[in-house]
């Protein structure tokens, strides 16, 4: 089982090989990536240091080229399909099937994964990317039970990467329209659920509000920690009450999962942040590691260590866990 780690930038790729990861995924410094922030990711020199970094010592970097490009944008998408190419990275994860298309042409050798943002949670969609596209791996979507996630793994041939810990995407990824119907840009084409420009805080006695394009998002008391304003981790009023009506602001963390993934056929691990620090990667890549070394050596007898969830505890979103979809109490 890889351990698939974020970079934002040069120092969070070398943290996360350093702490441990057999891979990492970055992007490039344009909307291409579903993590265009101000501030982050690549440009060709800099992720050519990130590859020779990490392929001195034996590690993988993916490029995620995984939003869609809308009518006048296909010039620019295909370029990066280029781009990459001419860079080296391990693999491509990609969620347009027209781009696909042009890199399995192209890059007959190019090795692609299918992004989250393509929602493919059936063996039928993941099987038609497999023999149309020559896809090697699937994303799965976080909306996924541990028992579908392992009964979709015996009916493909490829290989299966699932999320472990990280900001959770309530949503199936690649059809999202909240952020656009709010700020006129949609997360699956600009890049950014809550573009920064979009972002307002005001102070307000004994406490803040967060706002979205003028929209309000969530209030917090003074003593209450604030999260980043995403619509669908803000409180709303719903008949009287309010509440988080939709998801909390939490990280999923799967830790306690492992051997249940592992058993079910998972090939891959994947970590959420790639607009976090340097430091949250390398914090999150050591316990992962260590979390999943222990897991392969007694599978049987695993347990998770109280001081991983207190070091993890401490960068999750809004400072909870939840394990997501992967258990529903119901089932």
């Amino acid at each position: 089982m890889e351990l698939v780690c974020p970079a934002g930038s040069l120092p969070a790729l070398r943290s996360a090989v350093d702490a441990g990861a057999d891979c990492v995924y970055a992007g490039f410094r344009d909307a291409t990536n579903a993590r265009h922030f101000a501030g982050l990711n690549f440009d060709a020199i800099s992720l050519r240091k990130g590859i020779r970094y990490a392929h001195d010592r034996k590690r993988k970097v993916f490029l995620a080229l995984n939003t869609y490009p809308g009518p006048t944008g296909w010039d620019k998408w295909r370029e990066t399909v280029d781009r990459a190419a001419d860079c080296g990275v391990d693999a491509v994860i990609m969620a347009d099937m027209a781009l696909m298309q042009y890199a399995a042409k192209t890059y007959p050798k190019m090795r692609l994964h299918l992004s989250v943002q393509a929602s493919a949670s059936n063996c039928e969609a993941i099987n038609f990317y497999h023999t149309h596209f020559g896809i090697s791996r699937v994303i799965l979507p976080r909306v996924l039970s541990v028992e579908q996630v392992g009964r979709l793994a015996q009916h493909i041939s490829i290989e299966v990467e699932v999320f472990g810990f990280g900001s959770l995407c309530v949503m199936a990824e690649g059809r999202c329209a909240l952020s656009s119907y709010v700020t006129g840009e949609g997360p699956n084409n600009n890049g950014v659920c809550s573009p920064a420009s979009a972002v307002q805080w005001l102070s307000l006695p004994g406490g803040v509000e967060s706002r979205l394009n003028g929209v309000l998002v969530d209030r917090y008391a003074d003593d209450e920690k604030a999260s980043y304003p995403t619509l669908c981790k803000g409180r709303f009023d719903v008949e009287g009450e309010c509440y988080y009506a939709i998801e909390e602001p939490a990280s999923l963390n799967a830790l306690v999962l492992l051997p249940a993934l592992m058993k079910s056929g998972v090939s891959a691990i994947k970590i959420e942040g790639r607009q976090r620090s340097p430091a949250y990667v390398s914090l999150v890549t050591r316990v992962w590691r260590e979390a999943i070394d222990a897991c392969r050596r007694h599978p049987d007898s695993y347990e998770v260590n109280p001081a991983w969830m207190t070091d993890l505890g401490k960068v999750a979103e809004g400072l909870q866990h939840t394990l997501g979809a992967y258990h529903r109490a119901w089932k």
